[in-house]
C-alpha cells in the first residue's frame, strides 16, 4: 500500500513559515510522542535552519514512558532540547514557555542590559493532528486556536498572546511532499496524521498488528483475549480479533473491516496500552 497525501495548503504553509521566520525567537516543533521520529517533517530542518528549536513531545500520556525517555536522551545527543507534555491531562504544559526561554537566555540578558524588553515570539510547527492548536490553547489558557481530532483543522496563521510574556504563532500542519519510506507513512497513518478517508484501514491494520505482535504482544493479547500471536500474520490476528468481538456478517463470515477500525481506534485511544511505534536507532 503506497501512502501519499500532500494537500495544496501545505505548500502555502511552507511559504508562510519561511516568510515569518525572521520575526521568531524560537521554533517550537510539536511531535506525537508515539512516533517521535516518523512524526517529524524533515523539511523543517531546511526551513528552520539555525533558528533555536524546542521539540515538544505531545500525547506523552499515550506513549510508552520508557521509550519516551530513550527518545529524550537520543535527541539530546543530537543537540536538541525535548520537553514531553500531554494536552489531554495538562502534564508538562507549564514548562513549555520556560523551556523555550532557556534557549535564548543569553540574548534576552544582553537585550535587558541594553534596556530592551519585548515578548518572546514562538512559532508552533508540526505535522497534522499532532496537537499544535490544543497546546496553544493550554498555554494561553483560552480557546484561541481551532482544534479537532483530525488532520487539517488549522488553515492559516494565528498570533496568540500567552502567559509568561510570550506570543505564539500557530501554523497549519505540514507533511513532506513525498514519503520515501513507506514505513514512516504507515506510522503517520496509524496515529491519524493522514486522513483515514484515503487509506485502506484493513490493509494498514495488518502491519500494525504485526508490529504489536513483535513489540507489545502481552498488551495485544490482554486487550483482545488472545491466547498467543507469535506465529501469526497480521491478517490472521485481525480475523481472531473479529471472532473474539463477535463481528460476524451474513453467512458466518467475519467482518475484518469492522475489526480493523476498532483496532485503529483503540490504538489511538491507548486502550491497547501505552504504545510507542518506534525506538531510536
Amino acid at each position: 500500500m503506497n501512502l501519499q497525501w500532500y494537500p495544496g495548503h501545505m505548500a502555502k504553509t511552507r511559504r508562510l513559515i519561511e516568510e515569518n521566520l525572521r520575526l521568531i525567537d524560537v521554533v517550537v516543533e510539536i511531535l506525537d510522542a508515539r512516533i517521535p521520529f516518523s512524526g517529524r517533517n524533515p523539511c523543517f530542518d531546511d526551513i528552520v535552519k539555525s533558528k533555536p528549536r524546542l521539540l515538544v513531545m505531545n500525547k506523552a500520556d499515550l506513549a510508552d514512558p520508557d521509550r519516551t525517555q530513550q527518545w529524550i536522551k537520543w535527541y539530546g545527543e543530537q543537540g536538541l532540547k525535548v520537553h514531553p507534555v500531554s494536552c489531554a491531562t495538562g502534564a508538562g504544559i507549564a514548562g513549555v514557555v520556560p523551556a523555550a526561554k532557556s534557549l535564548v537566555s543569553q540574548k534576552t540578558e544582553k537585550d535587558a542590559q541594553k534596556g530592551l524588553s519585548r515578548s518572546l515570539k514562538l512559532m508552533m510547527v508540526g505535522i497534522p493532528n499532532v496537537g499544535k492548536s490544543s497546546l496553544i490553547n493550554r498555554i494561553s489558557k483560552k480557546a484561541s486556536a481551532k482544534t479537532g481530532d483530525r488532520p487539517g483543522v488549522t488553515k492559516g496563521k494565528q498570533w496568540i498572546k500567552a502567559a509568561g510574556g510570550a506570543e505564539l504563532l500557530d501554523t497549519p500542519g505540514i507533511l513532506p511532499p513525498k514519503f520515501e519510506d513507506q514505513t514512516v507513512a504507515e506510522r503517520l497513518a496509524y496515529t491519524g496524521a493522514i486522513k483515514d478517508e484515503i487509506i485502506n484501514i484493513e490493509l494498514l491494520s495488518y502491519s500494525l498488528l504485526e508490529y504489536l505482535r513483535d513489540n507489545y504482544a502481552a498488551e495485544l493479547c490482554t486487550r483482545y483475549k488472545l491466547d498467543g500471536v507469535a506465529e501469526l500474520a497480521g491478517y490472521e490476528i485481525l480475523e481472531m480479533i473479529a471472532k473474539k468481538r463477535g463481528f460476524v456478517i451474513s453467512g458466518g463470515e467475519v467482518d475484518t473491516e469492522r475489526a480493523a477500525n476498532v483496532v485503529m481506534d483503540e490504538l489511538r485511544g491507548a486502550k491497547i496500552g501505552r504504545i510507542t511505534l518506534e525506538i531510536p536507532s
